[in-house]
């Protein structure tokens, strides 16, 4: 069975470099019917974060990534670290280092003056004799001294690392007795049967040192992907400027979950000239060997174009509960489902479709004035009062349909155009003279409240004259 995982540390929220591989994850385990597990490794008990903790699991709400079992916390685990290390020890493929910090200060000062290899030189390696007192040791693990490590990687292919070139002895336990990050995630990965290890290529360099636990420990090496990072158009590590913020703040901007996992998808990976994927598509297409080699640049406008997709394909039912979120509350309108059909094609972020639907539903506290200079004219304001008397004389209208047959019928009437009525119409209704199809607008505020919005008009142009 395919079994991967996401491994975030709780000391800052999930940014969506993290969601992007949290989702490669999630992609391979449920195209395999596998298992997808969420452990949140906490060991760093100073910098650790209760906040953070909950964001991870709050923007996996969010998102939808579902993941199996309960989720893993490596504090939770320390005596569980503490037993390997000691059967390492047991076995003689560790041992105690009792050098000092100073010693290895000094040691690393004359291999660079030597222009040589910063490195452990394993003086303790074999040591036999009485330990120097005062000293708490650390835990090192015993290396390959010679030779090279390799594996192949799923997106870089064969992967060599020499000996000689960067591996010592490392430490598996600091001196107070708590465990390194490359032991426990070994550790872990292979109590929990991880057979797919996806994650950035930031952690390439820890491979080769996982890689020595696992045979030290007789564990299964995993298959690995190390994915490239998502970088700037300049080729720069992503910022917040660019567009590495937490998760939920994307939903703060009113981006839907399926447009930002959809967006994210494509930061690496292809499917065809495909852009728009559900995510059944998604699992059902997505293959981690066809992960780009290399970096993908954010591209903001793009994740703008996909979710403005998104709104528009999106059931209305959907929409109206999502914009609860943003304190807008459509569920007792009546013509909810037709105002956001009205408004969607317009929308490209769960803002602008808030805001664009309220200005249609509430009531104009004041209207634009470079439109009302341009549009209510003494003739405007002359053909909006006849057609309100008309409207007020004639049957109440309940569609859009309805109002555009008899304001078609009044225009031929008076020997107008549309034109002439439908701007100063759009500045009583909204405000302003930019709104969607004006009837659609006149159907949405219906029949009486339109009637009252021109009086209002009407009202203000008598009293208040801009």
């Amino acid at each position: 069975m395919t079994i991967t995982r996401f491994a975030p540390s709780p000391t800052g929220y999930l940014h969506i470099g993290g969601l992007r591989t949290a989702l490669y994850c999630y992609l391979v385990a449920k195209n395999k019917n596998g298992k997808f597990l969420l452990r949140i490794e906490d060991t760093d008990l100073a910098r650790n974060s209760k906040e953070a903790a909950a964001a991870i699991k709050e923007a996996f709400a969010w998102t939808g990534l579902s993941y199996d079992g309960e989720v893993i916390y490596q504090s939770n685990r320390f005596d569980l670290y503490k037993s390997y290390v000691q059967k390492l020890l047991d076995e003689g493929k560790a041992y105690r280092c009792y050098m000092s910090k100073e010693e290895l200060d000094a040691l690393r000062e004359a291999q660079r003056a030597a222009k040589q290899r910063p490195h452990y030189d394993g003086r303790y390696r074999d040591f036999s004799g009485e330990p120097p007192s005062g000293v708490a040791p650390v835990i090192r693990i015993k290396a390959p001294q010679e030779g090279e490590i390799s594996f192949v990687d799923g997106v870089k292919g064969e992967v060599h690392f020499k000996v000689s070139d960067m591996l010592d002895d490392f430490i598996i336990a600091r001196s107070d007795g708590t465990p390194t990050y490359n032991f426990v995630v070994t550790i872990d990965d292979a109590l929990m049967k991880i057979t797919d290890v996806i994650r950035g290529d930031d952690h390439l360099s820890n491979t080769p040192k996982q890689i020595v636990i696992y045979n030290a420990l007789g564990f299964k090496i995993p298959q690995f992907y190390h994915v490239p990072m998502i970088l700037n158009h300049q080729g720069k590590k992503l910022s917040k400027r660019d567009g590495a913020l937490d998760v939920m703040e994307y939903k703060r901007a009113g981006y839907l979950p399926e447009a930002l996992l959809n967006f994210l998808v494509r930061l690496g990976w292809s499917h065809g000239d495909q852009e728009i994927f559900s995510m059944e598509e998604m699992i059902q297409f997505f293959e981690p060997g066809h992960i780009n080699k290399s970096a993908s640049a954010f591209n903001e406008e793009k994740l703008i174009w996909i979710n403005s997709q998104y709104i528009k394909q999106l059931d209305a039912k959907r929409l109206i509960k999502e914009l609860e979120y943003f304190n807008l509350s459509l569920s007792n309108h009546p013509k909810a489902h037709e105002l956001i059909d009205l408004l969607r094609d317009r929308a490209k972020t769960l803002i602008e479709l808030a805001d664009m639907a309220r200005a249609i539903i509430n009531v104009p506290s004041n209207y634009d004035e470079k439109a009302y200079k341009k549009f209510i004219t003494g003739d405007a304001l002359a053909n909006l009062k006849v057609f309100n008397q008309t409207l007020q004389a004639h049957e109440p209208c309940s569609s859009a349909e309805e109002f555009e047959v008899l304001a078609k019928q009044f225009l031929e009437e008076k020997g107008l155009k549309l034109k002439d009525l439908a701007q100063p119409l759009r500045i009583a209704m909204v405000g302003g003279a930019v709104s969607p199809s004006v009837f659609g607008v006149l159907d949405i505020i219906g029949y009486q409240n339109v009637i009252a919005r021109i009086e209002r008009l009407i009202d203000f142009e008598k009293y208040n004259k801009l």
